[in-house]
């Protein structure tokens, strides 16, 4: 193969196996969003680079950015918080509030390639505009457990503070308190002194961070939680999480798969500050980015993902050429009765290739109909998984396929 046939690094393929896993995770995150309420949102994948800058902090290195054809600086999405504040925006005299979104799109980051970590992802962000109380942060971490308990895992712990308790700490110490729970407190501590804050000052904010308590607002979202019927082991106050994100201001959550480890898979926080910016006026907004491909890797992790996820319910064989027009008459009666059926598409191949192909795609379901069983109006239908034959109409591959 020629070497230069590949993709760039940190960018990936999904061959059908794995991309039929990611189709499944994404429309049940769309359901459970839905459940709750959220209606869908899309925006450009490029934005002009201006609507990022002095957004994200630290991270703005990590900008994927360039001048297009008409010499402007643009930039390719980097998180969806940022471009939703600017429909929000755009649109705050249409919208009707509380605009409660949720958006599953890819994101863009100049990461270096490691596991876990690349440079085209995927992020399932739910958010809530136009209520400044934290009822509105604690309905979008309500939503944020049901979705990992919808997922099926036994446990997820959100972990809950409020960049409010941090207000007389500076960003750069904050950025570099987020990590505690990485590199523990005296690396911390090192990092702040790094970055020109002098260490007894390091030291301080160390001390004031371990010793917070929980204040009003996080109070009454867990009074939310425990109302909800959340199990009490499934939230708790840490104050220890910052967030590095320069737009946060208000709580602040990551959830965490005790069975997948200790890294976050979700993180939220409320960031009112941004949108007026943008907007003009104090709206209000909260919500999360759920981490797509850790939240997929913990399902398989824990085996929660569907043992069988194919595209197709059925196959219909080619028994000789001559049968290839009663063929396509069946394919279109079951599609039209909402089976998923795959044709096969070379009328000249063996059936025992046909079988093979079947069992390869671990498609459930083979058809089989030979002249015998057009004279009689039937057809065999064969059990991959049971390797179990029966002879029946069309009508009756429907019904049981459908119940």
């Amino acid at each position: 193969m020629n070497q230069q046939i590949q993709n760039l690094k940190g960018f990936r393929d999904f061959l059908p196996v794995e991309a039929a896993k990611r189709k499944w995770l994404r429309d049940r995150l769309a359901q459970i969003c839905e459940q709750w309420g959220f209606a869908p949102l899309e925006t450009p994948t490029l934005e002009p680079l201006e609507l990022f800058t002095g957004q994200i902090g630290e991270d703005e290195k990590l900008f994927f950015k360039f001048k297009d054809q008409g010499n402007r600086d643009v930039a390719l999405r980097y998180d969806q918080t940022v471009p939703s504040c600017r429909v929000v925006a755009q649109y705050q005299n249409t919208l009707t509030y509380p605009f409660k979104r949720y958006q599953i799109q890819p994101a863009f980051r100049a990461e270096k390639p490691q596991k876990g970590r690349y440079r085209e992802f995927i992020q399932c962000d739910a958010d809530i505009y136009g209520i400044k109380t934290p009822d509105a942060d604690a309905e979008t971490i309500a939503l944020s457990l049901d979705i990992y308990k919808q997922l099926g895992f036994n446990k997820v712990i959100a972990k809950i503070s409020s960049r409010s308790l941090l207000k007389d700490i500076p960003y750069s110490a904050i950025v570099a308190i987020d990590k505690i729970k990485k590199i523990g407190n005296d690396e911390v501590i090192a990092e702040m002194i790094q970055k020109g804050i002098p260490e007894k000052s390091a030291r301080e904010y160390v001390s004031i961070v371990t010793n917070l308590k929980p204040n009003e607002e996080l109070q009454t979202i867990f009074g939310y939680l425990k109302t909800y019927g959340f199990p009490d082991d499934w939230y708790e106050f840490d104050p220890t999480i910052a967030r590095s994100f320069a737009y946060s201001v208000g709580p602040i959550w990551e959830i965490v798969i005790p069975e997948y480890g200790d890294s976050s898979v979700l993180g939220g926080e409320r960031y009112d500050g941004m949108l007026e910016k943008f907007a003009g006026r104090d709206i209000g907004g909260t919500g999360f980015a759920l981490g797509f491909d850790r939240t997929l890797e913990a399902m398989e992790v824990c085996g929660l993902l569907p043992t069988m996820i194919n595209n197709a319910q059925i196959l219909i064989t080619i028994f000789t050429q001559t049968s290839w027009d009663e063929a396509i008459k069946l394919s279109a009666v079951l599609r039209k009765s909402n089976i998923n059926t795959e044709l096969y598409t070379d009328p000249t191949a063996k059936l025992e290739k046909q079988l093979k192909y079947a069992d390869k795609k671990g498609i459930p379901y083979v058809i089989v109909q030979g002249p015998d069983e057009v004279a009689k109006g039937v057809v065999q239908l064969k059990d991959m998984k049971n390797r179990t034959n029966e002879t029946l109409t069309i009508e009756e591959i429907i019904k049981k396929l459908k119940s």
